[in-house]
């Protein structure tokens, strides 16, 4: 790879941004937080997963979707059920009427682990599983939908129905999915028990790795020839259309993409929280993902972990001092975006900040060179 092409893929700027926030997540919060407060970063990343994939699926392409939790879910569950399956060996569950079944079936009365539970008790299966079973359910949605030319508001109000549909029959199948209480009580993978420090540690680590992982595709995405069809798409899609380019084969990609993140995200939350539930599938959730990313700025893959960053630390601040406002705040603050900077905090850095940055270090450059007796340099030359 020249360095032409390194430069094109990673600008100068964004290479600023990218080790920033590397030096963010991997030195400052490790540093100076204790594990309670490190462990509570690690959950608020795990939706970052889902906020960069909103910034290519609606600030790139144009597809508003509000059932992103959907995905989320499905990887948490997938990750839930290998780890259930691994706590409910015949010796730790020899009370039970059933031995050797989740304590949840047992409760339900149900006597043997159903057929698609079986599959989980290979990890090689379940991560493939985490990425496949959510794109999959992606493809299904996008075909259903873009090859008919479901776009817009339409496409929005549908995904918000697909996340209140799944989370009625996650809580309705309480003897197979835990209920509305979800599936608790996940305590090691692989053996490795991960409610210690020290694996909290680890999987803090390995998420933020997986994170920056993800973000890398995402630029990768961003700086090729499909990000600029994605722009062409949302600005004049009937134009894309026009010059022979199927404009539904590109909205099912970047859809089972952003799926494919928002999954990854999802089995990081179960292995750092130990739990998942039908509460981080439905409409709530999901467009609290959707504000994640449009306060940090719909089109800027680093913003859109700033701005979860920053929406989670509010959310659990509020929380913990003032918790019957806090509803009031995300309010106000979605109102904020809309009618303020519609940006988000990438635009409003953009626009505000980064000038007077500039501004400032031409400022203390040309006074530094007064002071030398250099000429300084004159209007439109380059420092």
């Amino acid at each position: 790879m020249s360095i032409q092409s390194i430069r094109e893929f990673m600008p100068k700027n964004n290479l600023v941004y990218f080790l920033c926030l590397a030096l963010l997540i991997f030195v400052v919060f490790p540093l100076s937080m204790d594990i309670f407060r490190l462990n509570l970063i690690g959950k608020y990343l795990t939706y970052a997963f889902v906020a960069i994939g909103l910034v290519l699926c609606w600030g790139y392409g144009g597809i508003l979707s509000l059932g992103q939790g959907v995905f989320f879910g499905l990887g948490g569950y997938c990750m839930a059920m290998f780890l259930k399956l691994e706590s409910s060996d015949p010796e730790s569950t020899k009370i039970q009427s059933t031995p050797g079944i989740p304590d949840f079936m047992d409760w339900n009365q149900i006597t043997e682990l159903p057929w698609f539970w079986e599959p989980f008790y290979s990890f090689p299966f379940t991560l493939l599983a985490i990425l496949l079973v959510p794109s999959i359910f992606a493809y299904i949605i996008g075909v259903a939908m873009f090859k008919r030319r479901v776009g817009g508001v339409y496409f929005a109000i549908i995904t918000q129905a697909i996340a209140s549909i799944l989370t009625i029959l996650i809580i309705g199948q309480q003897g197979y999915t835990g209920g509305v209480n979800g599936i608790t009580d996940l305590r090691t993978l692989l053996g490795w028990n991960i409610r210690t420090d020290s694996a909290k540690y680890i999987l803090y680590f390995v998420n933020g790795v997986l994170l920056f992982i993800c973000l890398l595709v995402a630029q990768f995405i961003r700086k090729s020839k499909l990000g600029r069809l994605l722009l062409a798409m949302r600005e004049r899609e009937d134009r894309v259309r026009f010059s022979g380019y199927d404009v539904s084969n590109f909205k099912i990609f970047i859809f089972c993409v952003a799926a494919a993140f928002s999954a990854i995200g999802g089995a990081m939350f179960t292995l750092q929280v130990g739990f998942m539930s039908p509460s981080f599938v439905g409409i709530v959730p999901s467009i609290e993902m959707v504000i994640f990313c449009a306060v940090g700025g719909r089109l800027s893959i680093f913003g859109a972990v700033y701005g979860t960053l920053l929406v989670n630390w509010a959310k659990t601040t509020f929380s913990e001092s003032f918790p019957e406002l806090w509803l009031f705040a995300m309010g106000a603050l979605f109102i904020s975006v809309v009618m303020a900077f519609p940006s988000g905090l990438a635009g409003l850095y953009k626009s505000k900040v980064e000038p007077w940055l500039i501004q400032t270090y031409t400022n203390i450059k040309r006074y530094y060179l007064e002071r030398n007796g250099t000429r300084p340099a004159e209007s439109g030359e380059t420092l």
